[in-house]
């Protein structure tokens, strides 16, 4: 069974099923003891809408869940394949080509912006695909 990644929020407001959750995301050194001392403790306060598994209101706090899986998909779509894609587009220009690393540089940036351009034109696709859920706690 697929693992879930779990955090608790609080829901800010509520639309039909869905609600608009805030969720404070720690980092490994806030839990720490030492942090009073250290400089490196970190949080950020994160918005998200969810699907509500049950019914809540503003104020309710709420833990909000994604599939493991589905993270790893976003780290592929988000970061590994405009990687893949920038280094195939320096190696194949700079073995056909005899132009310079400045066009070629430049080229494989122009592919990774187009790259990020066709996500963006199926991102209501992809929203529906990585969708939060959301449970009382």
């Amino acid at each position: 069974m697929d693992e879930l990644i779990r955090h608790t929020g609080v829901v800010l407001s509520t639309d039909g099923n869905k609600a608009h959750v805030e969720i404070i995301q720690t980092s490994a050194c806030s839990a720490c003891k030492a942090k009073s001392m250290c400089m490196s403790a970190e949080s950020q306060s994160k918005e998200m809408d969810v699907i509500m598994l049950e019914p809540m209101k503003a104020g309710d706090r709420v833990e909000v869940m994604v599939r493991e899986r589905l993270a790893w998909r976003a780290i592929l779509l988000a970061y590994i394949l405009p990687f893949i894609v920038m280094l195939g587009v320096i190696t194949i220009l700079d073995f056909v080509t005899d132009w310079s690393e400045a066009v070629i540089g430049t080229l494989s940036l122009c592919a990774i912006a187009l790259y990020y351009i066709g996500l963006s034109v199926f991102k209501h696709r992809l929203q529906t695909q990585f969708s939060f859920t959301a449970r009382k706690v």
